[in-house]
Parts: C-alpha cells; structure tokens; sequence
C-alpha cells in the first residue's frame, strides 16, 4: 500500500534520524550499544503493549518460565531490537571490513553443519539461506558478501523513500544485492538458475493460506515459496543466525540445520518438511540466545484452518506431523491445542 504521509514529512523523518545517527556515532560502538540497551528498557516501560505481547509469546513458546524471567525477557528482547536498529545496522559497513572482520566475527569450523554449510557455499552451487529474526541477522548476507560470495537478500521496502534508500545504502554498502518481496519471484528463480544465492528472513506469519508446520509449541503460518524454490530448482537450504556476544560489537555464526535435496526427496509432503525443518532450525538459533529475539511478533497470529472452524486436528496433519524426526506425544499434543487468543 502506497504511504499518504506528504514528501516533507519523510524528509522531515530522514533528517531528524540522521542527525540522530550522526551524534549518536561520535561515541565508541560498545558505549552506543549500552546506551540503546537503555533506549530499549525505557521503551519497554512506556510502550507496554509490546512486552506484554512479548510475555504471551513466551507463555505458550518457553511455558517452564516464571513471570518475572517473561517479563525480564521481554525487556531484554526490546533491547536487542534497539542496539540493532540503533547502532549495528550503521555501525556495521564502518567496522566489518575485509581486514577487521575477524575482531568482530567468529564461527566454528569444525562443527558438522558448519562443515556442511561452508562445503556447499565452497563449491559455488546455488543455496537458499534463512534466518529468522534473531540475533544481527542483516550482518549474515553483509559478511558472505565482502568474503567474497555472491549474495542477494529479500528485503521489505521502508514506506518512507528517503529511509528506505539509506538503508538499501548501507545495507549493499560491500556488495549484497538486496530486492524488494513485490515481484520478486522470477528474480530469484533466475539467481538460483545462474548458481547464485539467495537470503530470505523466514519467520514471518504467512496468513490462512501459509503452510502451518510447528514453531515452538503451535502451528504457525510459514510461506510456501522457500519450500517451492527449493523443490523447483533442487537446492539445498541453510539455515543460520548471527548471535551477539553480550553487549559487544561481536558475533558468533551458527549454522542450525542443512536441508539437502535427497532429504526431502522421499518425503510423503517435501513442501511440509522443509518449512517445518527451516522453521525448526530458526527455533534451534532462538534457544540459544532467546533474548536476541523479537519476541513481539505477532508469529502466530493465523491459524490452520481446523482451528478455525472449531475442529480438532485433521489425521493427515497429525500423521505428517508425527512424520517429523524431532515430534514427541508431549509436543504432538501441544500442537493439537488451539491457541488461545491472547498469543495472536
């Protein structure tokens, strides 16, 4: 939908978030860090629905947590969502660079996903990357890129043009090639035909027509089209995130799942398994740093469609779902409830 707000008020908007940006990078980056962690506390206090959302989030995703660790959680997730908007999406073409990265950037080598995942980007074959939002997860396409990887990420456009082209700036400021979702489709099938790479954030609601696979303890709506591109051009899927190290200007990839062509290719439903393997491996990057994740998120806010209608879940989805290597009767049973209202 096209914005109603009138040019000088984008401008007006651009202006005052530079000049913001401009005083607030004077100062060292880890100082900056800290002092958008407070911007984030004193959000969390004043704009309360956003943590209460966060804290029903975590109810029915983390349900072994008391209210006081939701609640300090959910101040913690606000945080994040601050030091990466405030600090790390400017910071980071300043400071990665091709012979600084590695102060700023660690991963581990020797681990078998990571193994599998820097194999299949070494050899030059097409790979489809998903992370979810969790961690600093534009820093991901940003390295691969200055390392040398071809690299194009799908990015939703900023309503505000003037926002919208610094930020598309930055963000190919080392060569990542960044495309809007509208109409996207062909692009990126012409990139995976052409060998290429392609990043998606694969944790968004999808709406009644998404495929519902689990994501914690409920169905959530996933988008079909990773599945699809994957199926359609036989290639296999990593699925990643970039955690931070504490309040520093330091982050550690983690590969969380690698989802191969021959694995789905014996599958009843290919398309199933591999959004419930991509939203599981999202689950995996957020379990390990849950605080680094934007818990506000309206995730789950579609349901399948026997939810909808008041029915109980259809045979063929719970034999799917008990299909799934990771499925147990506590989750399988978890997954049957209908989410109540306050998690939507």
């Amino acid at each position: 939908m096209a914005s109603t707000v009138a040019p000088a008020v984008h401008f007006a908007q651009y202006a005052a978030l530079r000049s913001c940006f401009g005083l607030l990078h004077a100062f060292g980056v880890e100082e900056n860090l800290r002092t958008a962690a407070g911007f984030g506390r004193l959000y969390a206090s004043v704009v309360s629905r956003h943590r209460r959302r966060a804290m029903d989030n975590l109810a029915h995703a983390m349900p072994h947590l008391s209210e006081r660790e939701r609640h300090d959680l959910a101040v913690r997730s606000l945080e994040s969502m601050f030091q990466l908007f405030m600090v790390e999406s400017v910071a980071t073409p300043r400071l990665v660079t091709p012979t600084s990265w590695t102060s700023h950037v660690s991963f581990a080598p020797s681990h078998p996903l990571m193994q599998r995942a820097l194999g299949l980007l070494l050899e030059r074959r097409p790979v489809i990357l998903c992370t979810g939002h969790c961690g600093n997860w534009e820093l991901l396409g940003f390295v691969m890129t200055m390392l040398g990887f071809d690299m194009t990420a799908l990015a939703r456009p900023l309503d505000n043009p003037w926002l919208n082209r610094w930020i598309l700036g930055v963000r190919e400021a080392r060569g990542l090639r960044i495309l809007t979702k509208w109409g996207a489709t062909e692009v990126v099938q012409d990139i995976l035909d052409r060998r290429g790479r392609v990043g998606f954030i694969a944790d968004q609601n999808a709406g009644d027509d998404g495929l519902f696979v689990p994501f914690f303890n409920r169905l959530a709506s996933t988008y079909k089209s990773i599945p699809l591109l994957a199926m359609r051009h036989e290639v296999p899927i990593v699925v990643g995130a970039a955690h931070r190290s504490g309040d520093r200007f330091h982050y550690e990839f983690d590969v969380h799942d690698v989802i191969e062509p021959h694995e789905w290719g014996v599958a009843d439903d290919p398309a199933f398994l591999i959004a419930a393997r991509v939203n599981r491996g999202i689950e995996l990057a957020i379990r390990r740093s849950p605080w680094q994740y934007l818990w506000m998120h309206r995730r789950w806010k579609s349901r399948p469609p026997h939810e909808r209608q008041g029915k109980p879940m259809p045979d063929r989805l719970r034999a799917k779902l008990q299909s799934l290597s990771w499925m147990d009767d506590a989750l399988l049973e978890q997954l049957a409830l209908p989410l109540p209202q306050s998690a939507r």
